[in-house]
């Protein structure tokens, strides 16, 4: 069959439907998970499957299945679902992983797998050997099962017994940008005790009011003018299958990913006592570990992804870990350790309802920062690495650098960083000074420098 190998991403399987990814892919890629699952455990497996609400997901969750049920593995089927609840599912039955069907935070035409299994998502390595099983025809050849198996209502109940209902009535808006979480977030809130005002939460997987991806400011406009227009103490928006959360204050001011780990940091400590580690990945704000200290948190920077931040927290036992992608992630005691935006968004819920009324006070506080987005480079996949190890042998000439994941510096007045995607060509860049003059020679050095290893940066 033919198959583009471009489809085989560092984190997930993911392209084009009726292009790069077809029925017969879908096909191939089950008999894949469940010839490797069974090589793992040393049986067939059991393994829970999920979709989201994209248009092509029935067909391909279907072909998916076929080919696992082809392994002799036993498939549970749970439906349409948001990707945590997915993640929940192999909790709530025991199964030894699972695959959802889900295009993520891309455009509708695109759809994809992520996957999981004995705990820990597939990534880099492990789905390259999806692909070169399915190039070698390598497949282990049974005849498993299909069962149904509804969890909404089971995710909901745990979710809200993890959490805690509120003690006094919050406002607060809601927008699943049509996404996936539709289909349980509002009603979520509204079991936590919440006054929730529903925008775009009608399942509608061809996105017709706006991308559901909430890191772009863009996409928040919408919910910013329905938090000052209904006087809502807050705003919470999803991405397209719900493990990334976005959100915005009283005021309608977004409040980004470093910040709410922030928030979730402190209310960590408050609860757990002091010495908690919390996981952020290199593109958070140094107000973050500074405000994690202060709290009596102990922060760790570790690599974007969220394969590697859920490794290092079960590595280092950590109860906490965020990215500033909005992929918020909730270990023992508190929840089972993966990202999970609706369960971010009712712990954020019980933080405002146990203060006073408003979310801004919970960050009132903080230092003011001038920092620039993530800014993306054009970079070719064989240029890309070297491009970076050259910036880094620059920077640590002159300034301390952190070489966990691409190369971040710190100047006297502000640090930049400079990494490779692991999922596109493209260098990713983000720089914070005190001051917009710090801000612009430190973005300024750094354009010089890829400059001189043939990367032009365009000016924005």
């Amino acid at each position: 069959m033919r198959i583009d190998p471009v489809i085989f991403r560092q984190y997930d399987i993911r392209g084009v439907v009726g292009n790069d990814l077809t029925a017969e892919v879908a096909r191939a890629v089950g008999l894949a998970v469940g010839s490797e699952a069974h090589k793992r455990l040393g049986r067939a497996p059991k393994l829970a499957v999920g979709r989201d609400n994209r248009p092509s997901g029935v067909e391909l969750s279907e072909k998916l299945i076929e080919g696992l049920v082809a392994t002799g593995a036993t498939v549970l089927r749970v439906g349409l679902v948001p990707t945590p609840c997915l993640y929940f599912a192999v909790h709530h039955l025991g199964t030894d992983g699972g695959v959802q069907v889900t295009g993520s935070h891309n455009p509708p035409e695109f759809n994809g797998f992520k996957m999981v299994l004995q705990g820990l998502p597939f990534a880099g390595d492990e789905i390259q050997g999806l692909l070169k099983r399915i190039q070698a025809d390598n497949f282990e050849r049974g005849q498993g099962t299909l069962e149904d198996h509804g969890v909404l209502e089971a995710y909901q109940l745990d979710v809200v017994k993890h959490v805690g209902r509120i003690a006094r009535k919050v406002t607060v808006v809601v927008d699943c940008g049509n996404g996936t979480a539709s289909v349980a977030a509002p009603q979520l809130l509204r079991s936590m005790g919440a006054d929730t005002v529903e925008l775009f939460c009608e399942s509608d997987g061809s996105f017709p009011n706006h991308h559901p991806d909430p890191t772009v400011p863009e996409n928040l406009r919408d919910l910013q003018a329905k938090v000052k227009e209904t006087g809502a103490e807050l705003g919470i928006a999803f991405d397209g299958d719900g493990d990334r959360i976005g959100a915005v204050d009283e005021h309608g001011t977004i409040i980004f990913g470093d910040q709410l780990l922030v928030i979730y940091g402190r209310d960590l400590v408050r609860r757990l006592g002091p010495g908690q580690p919390v996981i952020f990945d290199v593109k958070c704000s140094d107000v973050l570990p500074q405000a994690l200290e202060q709290a009596g948190a102990r922060p760790v920077m570790w690599m974007t992804g969220h394969s590697h931040i859920k490794r290092k927290m079960k590595d280092s036992k950590a109860a906490l870990a965020g990215e500033m992608s909005g992929h918020m992630f909730f270990g023992p005691p508190d929840y089972y350790g993966f990202d999970d935006a609706l369960y971010a968004a009712c712990r954020l819920l019980r933080i405002v309802a146990d203060a006073e009324p408003g979310l801004a006070r919970h960050l009132a506080d903080l230092p003011k920062l001038v920092s620039t987005p993530e800014i993306r480079v054009d970079c070719t996949e064989q240029q890309k690495v070297p491009v970076v190890a050259a910036a880094a042998k620059y920077f640590a000439a002159k300034y301390q650098v952190v070489t966990i994941d691409g190369v971040r510096w710190r100047t006297p007045d502000g640090w930049g960083l400079i990494r490779a995607s692991n999922t596109q060509p493209i260098l990713v860049m983000r720089f914070e000074a005190r001051t917009d003059a710090a801000l612009a020679a430190i973005e300024s050095e750094a354009r010089e420098v890829l400059g001189r290893a043939g990367v032009s940066v365009p000016r924005g």
